[in-house]
């Protein structure tokens, strides 16, 4: 069997443009992959393209070798968007080879060890940002049966907060915990935003509320800044989503600093790579919480990953709180119940996309989400790009 053909599909998300391919083979199976990237979905489809000569003719079995060639090969170090659209075909392989073999992926992967997984909610709170709203919007999320929430209470805020930011968004955080009591796990997002004096300070005023995690306090590509919080700050330090390598992973996971990872398998290339920085992080008594904050194929390959990862923790979930017509995309959309989803025994990602709908829905370029300008929470509503 053999790679003959790649056909790409921007779809205009409102929050964030997606980017779907399809890879077809000269038996006639396809196979579906993924490569959003926030603010760059365009640009990945471009690469995809320009990428080609490396992975037409190979057989979709050939993930290793598709991956030197699109990446050793290139000698270009692309960062996300390279490895996004590395990622695009190197998944959809994997789907070309379970429905082959007629086996989901996990099969291929180590195989199942669990049979339902464990899900956190994210994307609900779009509404103001009070603790009233947020508080309100909580109650609703868990009881739509999520034992597990993730959410961002800063604002825009960028290296400092000044004491009315501050104090806002602790208040958020205890009006949140307040309003679905002591059992359900509170995720703390901080999408890269703080120093690592700020970061301290906030973990020891959140630590009372009991998160299960503070996710990226400080820049993810100032390794010893991320150390030195997660070595320090009384809550668990998670992170990785935005690491491109095996490499970066091993220097994070040399410090035994941070024992929750987020690799995100767009940004690294893949279902192989995410695989082995699972096993990683194993070796290092890590646990893995993959990032999935895209579209239903990613949600479909997390759903693989936590199949059969062995230190899996958590997987993340914007299925149900996405629009209405992201449900009528997919052929067999997931949504958790009680707060876990079940694993399936469908070939390959166990997902296909109705491809002729998808034009229903074409890229806007304001389709952006612009973390750092007040009101950015909503998503719905592009918000407008601030100067700091």
């Amino acid at each position: 069997m053999k790679i003959t053909g790649v056909t790409t599909y921007l779809v205009g998300n409102p929050w964030k443009n997606w980017l779907f391919v399809r890879v077809d083979t000269d038996e006639g199976i396809h196979g579906v992959g993924e490569g959003t990237v926030n603010g760059f979905s365009a640009t990945v489809e471009t690469a995809i393209r320009e990428l080609a000569d490396a992975y037409l003719g190979l057989e979709p079995s050939q993930v290793e070798l598709l991956y030197q060639r699109m990446v050793r090969d290139v000698y270009t170090d692309g960062g996300q968007i390279h490895m996004a659209a590395v990622a695009a075909i190197e998944v959809a392989c994997w789907d070309i080879v379970g429905k082959a073999a007629g086996k989901p992926v996990y099969d291929l992967l180590g195989g199942r060890v669990r049979s339902e997984i464990p899900v956190y909610a994210n994307g609900w709170y779009r509404t103001d940002r009070s603790p009233e709203s947020f508080a309100d919007r909580a109650r609703d999320v868990v009881g739509r049966g999520y034992r597990a929430l993730k959410f961002d209470p800063f604002g825009a805020a960028w290296r400092v907060m000044d004491r009315r930011e501050e104090d806002l968004s602790v208040a958020i955080v205890a009006a949140v915990r307040d309003a679905v009591g002591p059992d359900v796990d509170l995720m703390i997002e901080a999408h890269n935003r703080f120093s690592v004096s700020t970061a301290l300070r906030v973990a020891d005023r959140l630590v009372e509320h009991r998160p299960a995690w503070l996710e990226e306090p400080v820049h993810h590509q100032h390794l010893g800044a991320m150390v030195e919080v997660a070595r320090r700050s009384p809550i668990p330090v998670a992170t990785g989503e935005s690491l491109t390598s095996l490499g970066q992973f091993a220097d994070l996971l040399a410090h035994d600093a941070v024992h929750i990872l987020q690799p995100e398998p767009l940004n690294l290339g893949g279902l192989w790579r995410t695989r082995q920085v699972a096993a990683m992080a194993d070796a290092h008594y890590a646990v893995v919480a993959p990032h999935n904050a895209q579209g239903p194929v990613c949600g479909a390959m997390s759903r693989q990953l936590g199949a059969c990862i062995p230190n899996f923790y958590v997987q993340e979930s914007f299925d149900e709180f996405n629009e209405d017509w992201t449900r009528e995309i997919a052929d067999r959309p997931v949504i958790p119940v009680d707060g876990v989803v079940q694993v399936s025994d469908d070939p390959g990602l166990g997902i296909d996309l109705d491809w002729e709908r998808l034009a229903a829905h074409p890229y806007e370029r304001e389709h952006v989400l612009h973390l750092f300008s007040p009101g950015w929470e909503r998503r719905h509503e592009p918000a407008p790009v601030g100067d700091g």
